[in-house]
């Protein structure tokens, strides 16, 4: 069995650097790259044209930028290189969604979690310590789990503008493997950290503290997505193959069967909203789909030779984009192209 993606549509350089990171709302897709600006795209128009861009989000560019998974798409958060968090939103002053992305409040990298962690907000919160690099929100929007250069996996309180978890890989003093990867499950109940040592740890939030230190991939974990069930967790990295753990057991369950002898570094992960497909980006510049029940590679797409660095499902249409356009999966991917490549199933697959 195989199944049919069609190109539906290319940004051509939607940004003038790289494309480091992307992340869909229900009706926009925030793209982020190594120039300062983050750009927002309408994701309901057949053409998907630019619906807003933010100058100088990021003074050093953004690595990171993040939405809430099968959330109202009404909080986004960014990292920038020069370390500092800034969480978005869309709503007004009175709280009413709609309108331009607005910033809503940031941390700087000097004062991560501490007193005045938060710009215009009193911290009650602890250190955060090292370099932020990977971040997550939790469905609700209420959460965002971020990870550091030294370890470290924090979870922020977004209504406090705290930091109200601190999970510790290296001991009490910091010193852990750099946390590269993390993912918050849809209910809010776990979070997951992927390292550059090849570990994959899994925390209950509720408890604070390691449920699971998983084994199967001894080199750098670069994704790790909870499936939408909460059921599985996928992991990738610099291996090439897709680990797929139990969340119920800690146990491993499966890897997707690799396409060469030597397979590319795996990027970026996504699952689709059913937690049917799972989507993968790689150095190589293909886009691949998978069926995670049998390991096996659906579809792939290969419109670049650079590295794509975010691959991500949006949301379901109810409705097609365009006459002779189906109402069925759409993904999009980005990289080194510095272009956004939009995908759409096609009519019957």
């Amino acid at each position: 069995m195989s199944k049919q993606y069609l190109t539906a549509h290319t940004v051509d350089q939607a940004h003038p650097t790289e494309i480091f990171s992307l992340a869909p709302t229900p009706t926009s897709l925030f793209s982020a790259s190594g120039s300062s600006a983050l750009r927002i795209h309408t994701t309901t128009d057949p053409t998907f044209p630019l619906q807003q861009t933010i100058p100088n989000a990021h003074k050093l560019g953004c690595h990171h930028v993040c939405t809430a998974r099968g959330g109202a798409g009404h909080v986004a958060a960014t990292v920038g290189f020069g370390g500092e968090i800034k969480v978005w939103t869309c709503k007004d002053k009175d709280g009413n969604v709609g309108g331009e992305w607005t910033l809503q409040w940031e941390t700087t990298p000097s004062s991560n979690g501490g007193k005045n962690a938060a710009t215009n907000a009193p911290g009650r919160g602890r250190s955060v310590g090292g370099d932020v690099w990977a971040i997550a929100l939790s469905t609700d929007e209420g959460f965002l789990a971020c990870t550091t250069s030294d370890g470290r996996i924090h979870v922020w309180d977004l209504a406090g503008r705290e930091c109200i978890q601190t999970y510790e890989t290296g001991g009490s003093s910091g010193g852990g493997s750099f946390a590269m990867a993390v993912d918050l499950s849809r209910d809010g109940r776990l979070t997951a950290s992927g390292h550059e040592s090849g570990a994959v740890y899994v925390f209950n939030n509720d408890a604070g503290r390691l449920v699971y230190s998983l084994s199967g991939l001894a080199k750098p974990i670069r994704a790790v997505a909870f499936s939408p069930g909460g059921k599985l967790l996928a992991a990738a990295g610099n291996a090439g193959i897709i680990a797929l753990y139990s969340v119920d057991h800690g146990e491993h369950v499966g890897n997707t069967k690799p396409s060469s002898d030597r397979p590319a570094w795996i990027t970026s992960l996504d699952w689709n909203y059913t937690g049917d497909y799972l989507l993968s980006g790689a150095l190589d510049g293909r886009v691949k789909v998978w069926d995670p029940t049998r390991g096996i590679c659906l579809a792939t797409h290969s419109e670049t030779d650079g590295a794509l660095w975010s691959v991500r499902w949006l949301p379901r249409n109810e409705r097609a984009l365009a006459p002779g356009m189906s109402k069925g999966e759409m993904f999009c991917a980005a990289g080194a192209s510095r272009s956004i490549s939009f995908y759409r199933e096609a009519t019957g697959s």
